[in-house]
């Protein structure tokens, strides 16, 4: 609507506002017009075999849409879906581009690397891994599997050529028809050079990195439950997955902020989940609160904070809209207020744009 002029940075840090820049093309914010051929890819099934080459959104753990975005995460390549029982699923796929999210084209693998914040290297100063970074293709594979009635799990795979390996094993026990126990274990290895031969270009720089993850759930109907969740990033290794792919649906996620970057780090969430009628009963509101804690390595640490973020709480309210005489269109309304904890410099870098704030965002969605 042009209520803003978004490439003035600000004057204090230098930087543009890492939220507000997501509606546009990131790269371009001057770009007005962003003409995309995002999804358009060859189908085809057979019994319980599904292959699909072209351009495509992936659902998974880490590699995502990323939806609240105006424009969001696709990916080009070739994938082959197996499922033959209805307890048993298993996927794989290799994409040699990727569209990041809230922008307007593809790039190779090790191109889109870089494309959003880089943070800080080891040394404190700024990354450099931007168009440096060497892969040539993402190799995923997922298996969802239902040993019994109440204990499933899942597992993926992201191997980034040159760069990494991340395995993600989650766990899920039904103890009884209301509580659910899950657990979630990530383990990522350097592969190759980490993107790069030159420690200074370098962006996967640790030798490997451990998540460990649990979370209880009580459901007191379908549409109600409530959730605990807890997640600890192990000292040895920062936690590094590009952002630029998607979200990372750890148990403490929440909208607006990422564990990503971080190593030596605890975080605890409570999920709240409701559903309200609006008088007739085909009208409802969904309402998502969270309210999370972050305990974070210091911010004068870069190997074990990579992007500077201090201790923080953050608090979400979530509203889902569905009417019954709009049955396609699907308002979302997001409040978030993130506040900063403990003791950590003056200095602007550290909290402008990150915490100390409220955010709200009102989002359209019409599904054709």
């Amino acid at each position: 609507m042009g209520l803003q002029n978004l490439t003035i940075p600000d004057m204090q840090t230098g930087k543009l506002s890492r939220y507000e820049e997501g509606l546009f093309d990131r790269l371009n914010l001057e770009n007005k017009a962003i003409f995309l051929i995002g999804e358009l890819y060859a189908n085809y099934k057979i019994q319980q075999h599904e292959f699909s080459l072209g351009r495509m959104k992936i659902k998974s753990p880490f590699v995502n849409p990323e939806d609240g975005r105006m424009i969001p995460s696709l990916f080009q390549g070739f994938r082959y879906q197996y499922t033959p029982t209805k307890t048993i699923h298993f996927q794989a796929g290799i994409f040699n581009a990727v569209a990041p999210r809230s922008t307007g084209e593809f790039y190779g693998i090790g191109e889109s690397i870089g494309t959003y914040a880089t943070g800080r290297d080891w040394s404190g100063n700024p990354a450099q891994y931007a168009n440096n970074t060497d892969s040539d293709f993402l190799f995923i594979a997922n298996a969802d599997i239902k040993i019994t009635e109440s204990l499933s799990f899942e597992t993926w795979n992201y191997f980034i050529e040159n760069v990494s390996n991340s395995f993600y094993l989650k766990p899920k026990l039904d103890i009884n028809e209301n509580v659910d126990l899950e657990m979630e274990w990530l383990h990522q290895n350097r592969i190759g050079d980490g993107g790069n031969s030159i420690d200074s270009l370098r962006y996967f720089q640790a030798n490997s990195s451990d998540i460990l993850g649990l979370k209880v759930k009580y459901n007191w109907s379908d549409n109600t439950s409530l959730s605990l969740g807890y997640d600890r990033i192990l000292p040895h290794g920062q936690f590094i997955f590009p952002r630029e792919w998607g979200r990372e649906f750890l148990f403490s996620f929440q909208k607006r902020e990422r564990s990503e970057g971080s190593a030596d780090n605890h975080a605890l969430i409570i999920y709240y989940d409701d559903t309200f009628t609006l008088g007739d009963p085909q009208s409802k509101i969904k309402s998502v609160l969270s309210i999370g804690h972050q305990w974070k390595p210091s911010v004068l640490d870069p190997e074990l904070n990579k992007y500077a973020v201090p201790d923080y709480t953050h608090i979400n309210l979530d509203l889902f809209f569905s009417f019954k005489k709009l049955k396609n269109l699907k308002p979302e309304l997001l409040f978030v207020t993130k506040f900063a904890n403990g003791d950590f410099p003056d200095n602007p870098n550290f909290y402008l744009n990150k915490t100390d704030l409220f955010h709200v965002d009102l989002i359209l969605n019409y599904n054709f």
